[in-house]
């Protein structure tokens, strides 16, 4: 049909036959690929339920995710969520794949956030930390220093088996200031890590396994994420050197228009201290708002990572190194391994 033929054959229906109601255009939900658990949890009642109650859109969340799950996805050419929740390191590779949409900030509009947690292409809504800890009644470590003080701290180590989590404490042990760490002397890391090496008993893969080594006193120190420990308690912790770190809900790429613009509302929903204080009391990890602590409870303060005492004394994430260095990195900590 020519195009002249088409126009004049719609001029001659009735215009309400050429408009499609309001109801068939409106989004009736919003899907979300995250990490699952109680962080899941916390999306919802946090951010989710004030996010539909505005806009009527539901918040329809799957889990888990990985970058590899998003890469197929992208893959595929079937975008079936709008969202996906990132590692700092992992949202750096999903950028410079081309995985992932630049957040519109302007349309955003958010109430104030931790400069580090407003990126171009993410936005970082849940602070965790990676942390010391040890049994209530072991002789208590005031720095890295102290934990790798074998010597005047006896007892086992358990640490991540993952470089990026364990490494950077070797440097801080051995007189690296926070705010020197990067770029990483990874040699230096490693032979600090070797020096104690008869007493690291374990390399950790699950974030449960910390906890649970300490309980039944296996091991006398651990490093650990911290939301495993804060609560249990026969155990201490002290956030001191800690690392801090940043999970990001991102949009991805060739995500709907009209989909995007709805992340945009749940994005500013995300921003808001209030919705981060309720999601604080689903998980002890906490938002970006600077003004936060002041609607957590007191006695739990000490708890979250981003309260004023505890994010004074900690460092943050580097992904943009390991994004340039983590293979090289990788291939030192399997050698590094073999020497344990």
């Amino acid at each position: 049909m020519k195009r002249r033929t088409l126009i004049a054959g719609a001029s001659a229906l009735p215009l309400v036959s050429l408009v499609r109601p309001a109801a068939a255009q409106a989004l009736k939900e919003i899907r979300m690929i995250e990490s699952g658990g109680k962080s899941g949890e916390s999306i919802d009642v946090g951010y989710g339920a004030p996010f539909t109650a505005k806009t009527g859109i539901k918040l329809v969340r799957e889990s888990p995710g990985n970058l590899g799950k998003l890469q197929a996805m992208i893959a595929s050419g079937k975008i079936t969520a709008a969202s996906f929740e990132l590692g700092s390191g992992s949202m750096v590779q999903a950028r410079k794949l081309g995985l992932i949409e630049k957040l519109d900030w302007a349309a955003i509009n958010p109430m104030p956030m931790f400069v580090e947690a407003k990126n171009e292409y993410g936005f970082g809504y849940q602070y965790f930390s990676t942390i010391m800890a040890w049994h209530k009644g072991t002789k208590a470590p005031a720095n890295w220093a102290d934990f790798f003080n074998t010597k005047d701290f006896p007892g086992k180590r358990t640490i991540p088996d993952y470089p990026q989590y364990a490494i950077a404490f070797a440097l801080l042990a051995d007189g690296v200031p926070m705010d020197k760490l990067f770029p990483l002397d990874v040699d230096r890391a490693l032979k600090k890590l070797l020096s104690i090496r008869k007493d690291i008993s374990i390399l950790w893969k699950a974030g449960a396994q910390p906890p649970q080594l300490l309980k039944d006193k296996e091991v006398q120190y651990a490093i650990t994420w911290s939301g495993r420990v804060v609560e249990e308690p026969d155990l201490a912790y002290s956030f001191n050197g800690g690392m801090a770190d940043l999970s990001y809900i991102c949009t991805v790429k060739g995500a709907p228009k009209a989909e995007q613009e709805a992340m945009n509302k749940l994005y500013f929903e995300m921003s808001v201290p209030e919705n981060q204080a309720r999601a604080a009391g689903v998980i002890a990890y906490t938002g970006p708002s600077p003004v936060l602590d002041a609607l957590l409870p007191k006695d739990r303060l000490g708890m979250f990572p981003t309260a004023k005492a505890n994010k004074e004394v900690q460092w943050v994430q580097n992904p943009e190194w390991w994004s340039e260095n983590g293979e090289m990195t990788n291939k030192k900590w399997e050698e590094f391994k073999l020497s344990l």
